[in-house]
């Protein structure tokens, strides 16, 4: 697709609302959002996308319920352990980003097999923002500096950029957030200077992808200037 994005970072808002909406547990908009993720993951290598982050749990999601909390690890665990050889096969490699360490052992060692399992997919690389935070990836970033001995005048922006969790990473280019809200929830905060930001009301457990087609049929008619004045 002629002016796609390269890196597309997604949102993924409205589970919860999802259920509510029809009479169901919290944990069933879960469910059904993790099955969204799997047909936008493919519909995404399709269309070209070569870098693809879902925002798949926030620092702020620890302050949910214990009993809501503990069965979204175990859907992450269950998820990753069903999806990596599917993800092997298409040539996905997929990486984790985030306080890894705060997250269960069982999960952080299920995320750990799947990101070697796939570290050879050259077709696209899925990105599961786990247990983060923009500040807090900004702060883990300045400890690593300090930590490194680095002087303010030997840090400069890509200097600082690789202390991020995203190192190597292009910056994204198209952010999407789904279920009507307008901000971007601490995600991607030094990365997402010049993205495009694209808003639906769409829940997304129904973020099909025709929807992510209209997200990406909009960001083409946009004309990026990064603070260039263009004529």
């Amino acid at each position: 697709m002629r002016g796609s994005p390269v890196h597309v970072a997604i949102i993924m808002d409205g589970n919860g609302r999802w259920a509510e909406l029809r009479g169901l547990p919290r944990v069933e908009g879960h469910k059904q959002g993790a099955a969204r993720a799997k047909e936008i993951i493919r519909a995404a290598k399709e269309l070209g996308i070569r870098v693809l982050t879902l925002y798949v749990f926030s620092l702020e999601n620890w302050q949910r319920p214990q009993e809501e909390v503990q069965a979204l690890m175990k859907l992450l665990e269950l998820y990753l352990t069903q999806e990596t050889e599917n993800l092997k096969a298409q040539g996905i490699a997929f990486r984790a980003i985030g306080d890894l360490e705060r997250l269960p052992r069982s999960t952080q060692e299920v995320i750990r097999s799947t990101e070697a399992a796939t570290r050879e997919g050259k077709a696209m690389v899925l990105v599961g923002a786990i247990s983060y935070g923009g500040r807090d990836e900004i702060l883990r970033a300045v400890r690593k500096a300090l930590q490194r001995g680095l002087r303010p005048q030997e840090l400069g922006e890509q200097d600082f950029a690789s202390l991020l969790d995203t190192a190597g990473l292009p910056e994204p280019d198209l952010i999407i957030r789904t279920s009507g809200e307008q901000r971007l929830s601490n995600f991607l905060l030094w990365q997402s200077a010049y993205a495009e930001l694209y808003f639906t009301p769409t829940l997304w457990p129904d973020f099909h992808k025709e929807e992510l087609k209209k997200a990406l049929q909009d960001y083409q008619r946009r004309q990026r200037r990064f603070g260039a004045v263009k004529t």
